[in-house]
């Protein structure tokens, strides 16, 4: 079974709310998943847009799939490393503020007819 994969790291945003997306575009063809990113008001909808393209592009030009019978099999998140800031408070005081990190995969097949 042919699969094509695309991954992102690093991505400045939360992975519960990159989770949010993926849900939503977990097994959908990759036609309606672009679709369904296109229209849905969220942040990480953007890099998941560059992202799907990427994978779909991977599956034509690396594995001779057929782009019109990809589909997304696999969307995972994991956290990445999380960026400690500090926000100044009242009194002297230090609010820790942590910048949390994602690392994205996709992974396209081709559906069998």
């Amino acid at each position: 079974m042919m699969q094509a994969t695309a991954k992102v790291t690093y991505v400045r945003i939360a992975p519960r709310k990159v989770s949010i997306v993926l849900d939503l575009i977990r097994n959908q063809p990759a036609d309606k998943a672009m679709a369904i990113l296109k229209h849905t008001p969220k942040a990480a909808c953007e890099p998941l847009i560059k992202l799907l393209k990427s994978a779909m592009a991977n599956a034509e030009n690396n594995h001779n799939m057929d782009p019109n019978r990809l589909y997304v099999a696999e969307a995972n998140v994991g956290q990445g490393p999380t960026l400690k800031r500090i926000r100044p408070r009242a009194q002297g005081r230090a609010f820790r503020i942590n910048k949390k990190t994602s690392h994205i995969t996709l992974v396209l097949k081709e559906t069998e007819e």
